[in-house]
Parts: C-alpha cells; sequence; structure tokens
C-alpha cells in the first residue's frame, strides 16, 4: 500500500538530468499520475539495472527513508567481477568514502575526511574467467560497490564494464537483484 518496486534497466537515470533523457522519476509520474511527494526513494547509477523503491504517497516516502536510516531495508547486487576469486570466500569491506573534488563523480578511498562505508561480499561461483559476487552494501554511499569491489584495499577486482574504476564494457555489470524491506522481499532477473 503507497509503494511501487520497480526494476530499472541499465542506462536509464533515476531521476531527470542536464539532459531531456528517459528518467524513472518522470516514468512513475506517468504511470502514477494521482502519486504524491517525490515519489523516488532511493537512487541507483545509471549504468546499474535492478529494484528500485517508488514512494507514491509523501506519508510513505518518509516512512521508507525512515526505515533506510534505521537498517531496516536490505537490498542485495549481483556483480560480475573482471577476475576469477575463490568460490565461497566472503567478509567485509570498510573503507570510508568521499568525492574526488578534482574528478567529479569519482569516489575515493579516505581514512581521515571519508564516510564510513561497508559492505558485506561472498563469491557465489566463477564463469567465463569472472567471478560473481553477492554485494550488501551496509551504507549506501555513492559508487560504494564500485570502489569497494575496484580498490586495492577493497577486492582489487573491478566490476565488469565499470569506466570509472575498471574498464569499459558494453555494459556495467551491476544489478540490484534484491530488497527486503523488514518481512517483505522482491527480487528482480539478472542484468536487464
Amino acid at each position: 500500500e503507497g509503494m511501487a518496486v520497480v526494476s530499472k534497466p541499465a542506462g536509464m537515470l533515476s531521476v531527470p538530468g542536464k539532459d531531456d533523457q528517459p528518467n524513472v522519476q518522470e516514468a512513475m509520474r506517468e504511470h502514477f499520475p494521482s502519486a504524491t511527494g517525490p515519489l523516488i526513494v532511493h537512487r541507483l547509477d545509471m549504468d546499474t539495472s535492478g529494484l528500485m523503491l517508488i514512494a507514491l504517497t509523501e506519508e510513505k516516502y518518509h516512512e521508507l527513508q525512515d526505515l533506510f536510516l534505521r537498517r531496516r531495508i536490505h537490498k542485495v547486487y549481483h556483480a560480475l567481477l573482471e577476475h576469477e576469486m575463490p568460490v565461497g570466500q566472503e567478509g567485509d569491506i570498510c573503507l570510508p568514502l568521499r568525492p574526488d573534488f578534482n574528478d567529479r563523480p569519482r569516489q575515493l578511498v579516505d581514512k581521515e575526511h571519508g564516510k564510513p562505508a561497508q559492505t558485506h561480499y561472498r563469491v557465489s561461483e566463477n564463469r567465463d574467467g569472472h567471478a560473481l559476487v553477492e554485494l550488501r552494501p551496509i551504507t549506501g554511499r555513492t559508487h560504494q560497490l564500485r570502489v569497494h569491489c575496484a580498490h586495492s584495499l577493497g577486492l582489487d577486482n573491478p566490476i565488469v564494464g565499470d569506466r570509472l574504476y575498471g574498464k569499459p564494457a558494453e555494459r556495467l555489470m551491476l544489478h540490484a537483484y534484491s530488497i527486503t524491506i523488514e518481512d517483505k522481499s522482491f527480487t528482480s532477473p539478472n542484468y536487464e
């Protein structure tokens, strides 16, 4: 009641940008014309595919924001990394992040001035020379998963197609696979 869960394709903006490109917010305004409030509860990078929560009322927007703040909403991402890793390996990556003011939109690991950022990871399988990894962000910093995978103090293994922190490819292989809101879970097929 009062919300929707949508699966955003890679290459689509979450909110309007500089150009008149298709975006989730405008698509939701058209699909739910009687919706009130900002609609977009959280964002995904343009190159990331997968699930997003949409609040159809101002009240639901604030309720979902509060659940995010209290860490009652959990997200799972699937990522295909550039190199193989031992299947079953798992752990936590804790690397504080801040914007790279000289090279936006990049983010930097900065142990002195960065904001805390934590990601749990588990290697699910290896496929054609790449590791398929499940990523569970504990915090939600900009580019957190991308930096935590690519950085030498993280997994030192960039996500396939990450043109900022790895090598360009047809697309970024990062997908918001599932989202759980207290006792309700939603999943999306991989890499739309």
